[in-house]
């Protein structure tokens, strides 16, 4: 018997329990997206704006007063803002997994109140709930939201226990799932992709970089996400997201995951 053979005899089991409550997500320690009390921002003050590289802080002026709107989709968690911050109204956090199905869920405003989640899509559950084929396609990106996905079929997270499998041929793909910034080479490429779909399908935007174009957008090779370019079902920002993030965003396109984040804010 092989070497290898005997030695995971011996271990047992590698893989996690998670999303199963209480079991390992394997992202101790990691952090997340900053969060923002804006009780705490001074008057005056645009620190956080001015060194977002991404521009995901914007202090927008109205009348006398000024609000500051954090958009989580542009955001790369490089924690610059926390740093520069003087009163600490931005703040590290462990919040890592930020599917959402609306785009503007991503954006925090001072003057939205916090809402419930909205209802997922009926029907989802019951026709792709045990099983997911996924194609991925990569539109222009740097090969970290690669790295990620590669992760997702090693032994501790082993993906296909949930259901879910990569496929090569679109003609057998249920989702669409995009990374990078859609550059003009790539364009074309992934419209014939997703048009070789069978219906129904779904596109997911994994990345900050696919979801609005990241810290490359407006570069001489083009490249704004996939908003506008394509119908998408699921958004999930990170530079890049987690395997965990990315177990939970295709958990929640077909229902078995509800979203930890609306309106711009953590849901518990």
């Amino acid at each position: 018997m092989p070497q290898w053979t005997l030695f995971g005899l011996h271990q047992g089991s590698a893989s996690t329990r998670w999303p199963a409550a209480g079991a390992d997500a394997g992202q101790a320690g990691v952090l997340g997206m900053p969060r923002l009390d804006a009780r705490r921002c001074q008057a005056g003050c645009s620190d956080c704006a001015d060194a977002c590289i991404t521009r995901a802080i914007r202090i927008e002026p109205e009348g006398a007063a000024v609000r500051v709107a954090l958009d989580y989709g542009r955001c790369v968690a490089c924690q610059l803002c926390v740093e520069v911050c003087p009163s600490g109204a931005l703040q590290t956090s462990p919040d890592w997994a930020l599917a959402v199905r609306e785009r503007d869920d991503l954006v925090w405003r001072e003057a939205l109140a916090s809402a419930p989640a909205r209802e997922l899509a009926s029907g989802v559950r019951r026709v792709f709930g045990r099983s997911l084929h996924v194609r991925h396609v990569d539109a222009g990106s740097c090969n970290g939201c690669e790295s990620e996905l590669q992760a997702l079929n090693n032994p501790f997270y082993n993906l296909h226990r949930l259901g879910i499998f990569f496929t090569p041929s679109p003609r057998f793909a249920d989702l669409l799932l995009v990374t990078g910034t859609v550059t003009y080479a790539m364009r074309e490429p992934l419209l014939a992709t997703y048009d070789a779909m069978p219906e129904p399908r779904w596109v997911m935007a994994s990345g900050t970089c696919a979801v609005c174009g990241g810290v490359a957008e407006g570069g001489y090779a083009g490249g704004h996400g996939l908003d506008g370019v394509l119908p998408v079902d699921v958004w999930l920002p990170g530079c890049p997201p987690n395997p965990a993030a990315l177990i939970h965003a295709l958990l929640l396109l077909v229902e078995r995951a509800a979203p930890t984040f609306s309106r711009g804010r953590h849901v518990d």
